[in-house]
């Protein structure tokens, strides 16, 4: 699998400053998460990119889903082994990131952390999960305690109870999390959500 398309953000002045990676949901593609920009705080460069699998009805998937059986994430593999070279081709490997995905997009984000934390300074996950398979232990992270960001809508209707309550144990035993709950959203994104995200990377990459 490869990153073909990208939507970039304004270039850094610095070189150090960490890239905010941004991941959309099943069926939707690189522009769509580009909108949320004006929110990212200040000099902060972003990228929105293509997921490398198509849907078959015009959108993009990081992997295939099959419902109504649970998404396993089977192939997510593949897909992040894609961005960490899309990445690595463009900023470098040793670029800090910030991923910031909606939805299945969530779900690489917290995939992105789990495969090479060190290169992680903060996760934003908006309305996504961890899969039974993602959920296994992950020691490092443990000890490490990453910074992430998990905003939901209480209304919101794709994401299924089970996988709710397992990102929870999971984020809860694995990261400082920061947990926002929407009453009114459904599955989106709403304003009030990204001014808390905006809040919640200005304190994660705070100096």
């Amino acid at each position: 699998m490869t990153i073909t398309e990208a939507v970039w953000g304004p270039p850094s002045t610095a070189d150090d400053t960490p890239l905010v990676v941004m991941l959309h949901g099943y069926g939707s593609h690189e522009h769509d998460l580009a909108g949320l920009a004006p929110w990212l705080p200040a000099g902060l460069p972003w990228v929105s990119l293509r997921a490398p699998g198509t849907t078959g009805f015009g959108g993009f998937e990081w992997y295939p889903i099959s419902l109504p059986d649970e998404p396993t994430g089977e192939g997510a593999e593949a897909s992040v082994a894609a961005i960490w070279k899309y990445l690595d081709a463009k900023v470098g490997a040793a670029r800090q990131v910030v991923p910031l995905g909606f939805s299945q997009g969530g779900m690489m984000a917290l995939e992105m952390l789990r495969s090479r934390p060190a290169r992680v300074a903060a996760t934003v996950v908006l309305a996504g999960f961890v899969t039974e398979a993602g959920a296994t232990a992950d020691a490092s992270l443990a000890e490490l305690r990453p910074r992430v960001f998990w905003g939901r809508g209480l209304r919101d209707q794709v994401i299924w109870d089970a996988a709710v309550a397992r990102t929870d144990t999971w984020l809860t035993e694995h990261t400082r999390l920061t947990r926002r709950e929407y009453p009114g959203l459904a599955h989106g994104i709403e304003p009030a959500e990204m001014d808390d995200v905006a809040a919640f990377l200005r304190d994660a990459l705070a100096p």
